[in-house]
This record gives C-alpha cells, structure tokens and sequence, in this order.
C-alpha cells in the first residue's frame, strides 16, 4: 500500500510538474493510472486533495489556477520547484557514501544508491572509497526483522501502530498500543522508541520480538515526540548500555567473547570457567539469556532471578 501510494504521488508531481499550463482535475484522472482505478467521482477527489496535500507537506509548490470559464486547474511551476546548487565537500561526500553503502536491505540499498546518483549528477564531488580500496571490510547494518520497514514509515509519517510484543519473561505475546519515534540499532539489535499508550509511559521494544503483522492505526499523537538525544539515550538506557553497578558472572571459557569485551576483571576457576566482573544496568539480563548454558550468574541476586525467569518463558514457548 505504501508503494502503491508513492508511485500515485510521483506519477501526480511528475504530470504537475511537466505540464506548461494547468491541467484540470478531470485531465489528471485520464493521465494517472491509480486515478482511473477509482471507483467513483468521490473516491478520485478525496484521494487526489489528499495526494495533493501531502505533495505540498513534502514542499512541493502546487498552483491554483481558474481560468475565465471558471474551470480549476493546478500545475508546479519549476522554477518555483527548482532547488539551490548543491555545496558538498570530499568530507561531506564521503559520509554519504559511506552511508549508502551500510544499509543491506535490497530496497533500502536501491534508494541510497539512487540518491547518490542524483546528487553526483548535480554536482556533489566524487569520493575516494576508503572501504572498497583499502580494505576488505564493508559497513553493514542487518535488518532481518519483517516489522522493520512498515516501523520505519510509521515513525516517518507519525503514524500509531498497533502490533503482538512478546516480553522476555512472558510466555505469549500481548498487544501493544505504540506511537512510534525513532528506530536504533544496538548491539546487531533493532529496537523501537516511543509512546506505550496503555501503559501512559515511553517504552523501548526489541524488533526481533514482535509477532504478526504491525498495523497503523488513525489519528493523531497524543504524546509529544521528544528531540533525538533523549530517544538515543533512552534505547541506550533500555538496552542495557547504562550500568548503575557491577554484576559477577560465571563464563565458559573460549566463549561469550562481547561480554569479554566489556568486563572490568577476569579470574580463572577452573574446570574451563572464568569469572567476570561486568557493568550492570538494564537489559543485562535479557543480554546473558542469549549466551545460554555458557553464562551463569553469581550476584547480584536480582539479577540471577531475572536471568532464571527469562529461561524458564522461553522454555515454556
């Protein structure tokens, strides 16, 4: 549905655009497919103030035009539609190539690499692809997840969402209520930022456990979008990045190489176990889960709790 609309508002912006004079609503209908489609007068008005609407949010200047019989017309003049030069710099350049070349989507790659075309075209200097000539790295950004991409657009276009969240320490999904805001990656995670309207309060969600279809729902926020530092550090603080203190686990040895990483002490057991002193904040225990037999935590004991309550919900699914 999402491309089917952008395909009618490209279609409208390119006949709107590349017309010398204004073309009547009628004239607009037998050029758009999608408008002839319409099942009614009704139904291709509603949609076309619509599409028109949302063509002018997104900045494009669309003239009303009466002639002298009365007769309406609408056209986008380009000079008022045309764009200042394009100023970037090798630096500036090379960030954007760099940022097309993170996204692994097959969609979201075809978009970032059509962007840098046009842009390119337009004057954007070329530059040196440090990763492709120097390296044999490449920048990356898995999204596996299916609630991905109708997420993205709900936070692009301020849309509610509802759709089944599975809790770690839950046995079966439950329906959430969502005002979506920001989408961040932590970790090889993808969570979701925003508004739990049921619950009154702003909620972090793992993307890996939502079930089922997300669906969007009418209407307007009813909670203001808060600036995107205290997003970031939200889903920072949610995904166990703030440590409040220090938790004492026991780690195989030749195994759980992230939480090496992080650890502040190691010692030696024994018997092919090591202990590690680890930073502690939220998330923690949702974060040793996924190591499995391989961790076992020795204190605190809320955290061990936690920890044993998770194992036993995903042992029940």
């Amino acid at each position: 549905m999402a491309i089917a609309k952008a395909e009618r508002l490209m279609n409208l912006a390119l006949c709107l655009l590349g017309t010398r004079r204004p073309l009547s609503k009628r004239e607009l209908r037998g050029s758009i497919e999608a408008y002839l489609e319409a099942g009614s007068d009704d139904a291709f008005n509603r949609m076309f103030e619509r599409d028109k609407d949302d063509l002018r949010e997104l900045g494009l200047v669309i003239e009303t035009v009466e002639n002298l019989d009365g007769d309406t017309g609408y056209l986008a003049r380009r000079d008022s539609n045309r764009l200042p030069p394009i100023t970037l710099d090798a630096e500036e350049a090379a960030a954007l190539g760099l940022a097309a070349k993170v996204w692994q989507q097959a969609r979201l790659a075809g978009a970032a690499s059509g962007a840098l075309q046009k842009l390119r075209a337009a004057g954007m200097p070329e530059a040196e692809d440090a990763y492709e000539v120097h390296s044999a790295l490449e920048p990356r950004i898995p999204v596996h997840e299916a609630a991905f991409e109708p997420l993205m657009l709900a936070c692009r276009d301020r849309r509610p969402v509802t759709f089944d969240y599975r809790k770690a320490n839950a046995a079966r999904p439950e329906q959430r209520q969502v005002e979506p805001w920001t989408l961040e990656c932590w970790r090889g995670h993808w969570y979701l930022a925003g508004w739990d309207r049921e619950r009154g309060a702003e909620r972090v969600f793992r993307l890996s456990r939502i079930s089922g279809k997300v669906r969007s729902r009418a209407g307007a926020f009813t909670a203001e979008v808060p600036d995107v530092v205290t997003v970031r550090e939200t889903v920072e603080s949610w995904a166990g990045e703030t440590a409040t203190r220090t938790a004492l686990i026991r780690l195989r040895a030749d195994s759980g190489y992230p939480l090496r990483a992080r650890a502040i002490s190691v010692r030696e057991l024994g018997d092919g176990w090591e202990e590690l002193e680890i930073p502690y904040g939220h998330g923690l225990d949702a974060w040793l889960v996924e190591f499995g037999p391989d961790v076992v935590v020795t204190e605190p004991a809320d955290l061990r709790a936690d920890v044993v309550d998770r194992l036993r919900a995903v042992a029940k699914d």
